[in-house]
C-alpha cells in the first residue's frame, strides 16, 4: 500500500507538469493551428531566468518564479508578433517548421546568457515538511503543486467558457477566417494565447526543476508526454489533454515500477497507439465534419 500511494503521489506531480504543458500546446494549436514543438524549451528558458534570480540575486523561489512568469508572458508575445505572425503569410506549414527553429535559437541563447552549468532550484516547501499517509510520505510540495495546477486549470476553463474573451477564443479556435469577418480581434487572441502557453510551459518547468535540476533537456520527457496527452485526450477540447496527462503520468509510474523502466514505457505508449488506432481523435475528441 505504501508503494502504491507513493506512485500515486508522484503521479500527481508528474501529471501536473504534463497537463500544464499539454494545455499550452493545445491552446496554440486551436487558436493559430500551429504545432508548437518549442513549448518545452520556452518553459526551460524561463526556468533559467528563475534560477538565475535565485542563485545570483538571492531572490526567494516565490519572487523568482513570479519574475519568470512575467518574462514568459513577454517571450510568448515576442515569438508570436515577430516570428510566427510573419511566417503565417507564407504558408501554414512554415509556422510548424519555425517552431523547430525556435528550439535551436533557445538552445543557443541559454548557454550564451546562463552558461553551461546546471542550476539547482530549491523547492517551495522543504521536503522535511510532509505528511505520513499509510506508510507513504506525502510532501507538502505535492499538495501545493496539485492545488495550484488544478486552480489554474479551473480558472482557465471558467474564463474560456463564461467570459467574452473566452468566447472570442473559442470562436477563433473554431474558424479564424470567419472570426475575422465577425470582427473578432484574432491577432490579439493568438498573441495572448502564445503568452499564456509560455506561462503554462514555465510553470511545468518550475514544477520539474527541483527534481531534475535546470538544464537544457530538462523538459524532453514532459514535452513528449504533453503531446501524447493532447493526442490521447483530444486536441479538439481543452479538458481532454488534462485527463490524458494524468492517465499517462499514473500509467508510466505504475508500469515502470511493476514491470520495468524500459518495458514499462514501451508498453504504455504502445497501448496508447493501439487505442488511437481505434479512436484517432482521442478520448474526448470529435471527428471534424465538413459542411457542403
Amino acid at each position: 500500500m505504501a508503494d502504491f500511494l507513493r506512485l500515486v503521489f508522484n503521479g500527481f506531480t508528474s501529471g501536473s507538469a504534463y497537463a500544464l504543458a499539454a494545455l499550452g500546446i493545445v491552446l496554440i494549436w486551436r487558436t493559430s493551428r500551429t504545432t508548437n514543438f518549442a513549448q518545452g524549451l520556452i518553459g526551460t528558458l524561463n526556468a533559467y531566468v528563475a534560477a538565475w534570480f535565485i542563485l545570483s540575486q538571492g531572490w526567494s523561489i516565490w519572487l523568482a518564479s513570479l519574475a519568470a512568469l512575467v518574462t514568459a508572458f513577454a517571450t510568448g508575445i515576442i515569438i508570436d508578433t515577430i516570428i510566427i505572425r510573419p511566417a503565417a503569410k507564407v504558408s501554414p506549414i512554415s509556422k510548424q517548421i519555425i517552431t523547430l527553429g525556435i528550439i535551436m535559437v533557445i538552445i543557443g541563447i541559454i548557454p550564451w546568457f546562463f552558461g553551461t552549468s546546471r542550476y539547482q532550484m530549491p523547492r517551495f516547501i522543504p521536503l522535511s515538511q510532509s505528511i505520513d499517509v499509510a506508510g507513504a510520505t506525502l510532501h507538502l510540495n505535492t499538495i501545493l503543486t496539485l492545488v495550484v495546477t488544478l486552480g489554474i486549470m479551473a480558472v482557465m476553463f471558467w474564463f474560456i467558457q463564461f467570459t467574452r474573451w473566452g468566447l472570442a477564443t473559442r470562436v477563433t479556435a473554431s474558424d479564424e477566417t470567419t472570426s475575422k469577418l465577425m470582427g473578432v480581434p484574432t491577432k490579439t487572441i493568438t498573441m495572448v494565447s502564445w503568452a499564456t502557453a509560455a506561462i503554462l510551459g514555465t510553470l511545468a518547468a518550475i514544477i520539474v526543476a527541483p527534481r531534475t535540476e535546470v538544464h537544457v533537456m530538462m523538459l524532453i520527457t514532459v514535452q513528449v508526454s504533453a503531446f501524447f496527452a493532447g493526442t490521447l485526450g483530444g486536441f479538439t477540447t481543452f479538458f481532454g489533454p488534462v485527463v490524458g496527462a494524468f492517465i499517462i503520468a499514473f500509467g508510466r509510474n505504475f508500469a515502470m515500477f511493476y514491470i520495468s523502466d524500459i518495458w514499462g514505457n514501451v508498453l504504455l505508449y504502445m497501448s496508447i497507439l493501439v487505442f488511437l488506432y481505434f479512436r484517432p481523435y482521442g478520448i474526448f475528441g470529435k471527428k471534424p465534419s465538413k459542411k457542403v
